[in-house]
């Protein structure tokens, strides 16, 4: 059932929620706020405009709380950062619906969640570093996901750096919440035309948002232990993945 007279009010529920979990593990939410309001009946443009201003906002306060907590590494960021921004630009020009990609994706996401959650190697160090080749290849496959779409890319990159041993946990979340920043930014910049379809009741949502990116940062970046950040990441992960699977724009 769609709802499509669904209240702003609790539309900006969802999106508290949705701010609150995803901000824990460094992500922003923006997959969450299209499912939210694919379901709310919204149009495709304002989707469009209105989940990467959120993402913007929930991505900036995560990233500040997991740097002042000391999580931040600008030499394992900037790789994967300099090959993404253009391409995320150039991918805001465009609006793509590709119906078989968003499964393929989802199945990706699913299968990632299994391992996060079941992986058992704890005593694997992080190296602190990233092939700068294969750094560069990703961010800008990362990047082109983000202005395609208006996801951010964290999603993708933060399993990545998990499994990859680049990162631990928290570092990897501050990583991704700057990854997504900066992808956000570039991507509603390259499609600054449909800003102008931001609803009403953006104010509510804004507000909604960065009450719960300070509150989900805060529980990321201080107070979960690395197991229950990476199991509650997979959680992020298989909702994004079936999401994209089962539910059409």
């Amino acid at each position: 059932m769609t709802l499509s007279l669904v209240d702003p009010v609790l539309l900006s529920l969802l999106f508290f929620a949705t701010a609150v979990l995803y901000s824990s593990v460094g992500n922003a939410g923006a997959s969450g706020y299209l499912a939210a309001m694919t379901l709310a009946g919204l149009a495709p443009e304002v989707m469009k405009s209105t989940a990467p201003l959120l993402n913007i906002i929930v991505a900036l306060i995560a990233t500040c709380r997991f740097a002042l907590a000391g999580y931040f590494s600008w030499p394992l960021f900037w790789p994967f950062t300099v090959a993404s921004l253009p391409v995320a630009f150039l991918g805001g020009l465009r609006f793509i619906q590709k119906k078989i990609y968003q499964v393929l994706v989802g199945i990706v996401l699913l299968f990632a969640a299994y391992r996060l959650f079941w992986y058992t190697d704890q005593g694997k160090p992080a190296t602190g570093a990233a092939p700068l080749v294969l750094a560069l290849v990703v961010g800008a496959a990362f990047g082109l996901v983000s202005g395609l779409t208006g996801i951010g890319g964290g999603i993708f990159l933060s399993p990545l750096l998990i499994m990859m041993g680049w990162a631990e946990p928290r570092q990897s979340a501050s990583i991704s919440a700057a990854f997504v920043l900066v992808n956000s930014v570039a991507g509603l910049c390259g499609d600054t035309v449909s800003v102008h379809a931001l609803p009403s009741a953006a104010p509510l949502w804004v507000g909604a948002v960065i009450v719960g990116g300070l509150a989900g940062s805060e529980l990321g970046a201080r107070q979960l232990a690395e197991v229950a950040l990476r199991r509650l990441l997979a959680v992020v992960l298989a909702i994004a993945g079936l999401k994209l699977i089962f539910v059409r724009r």
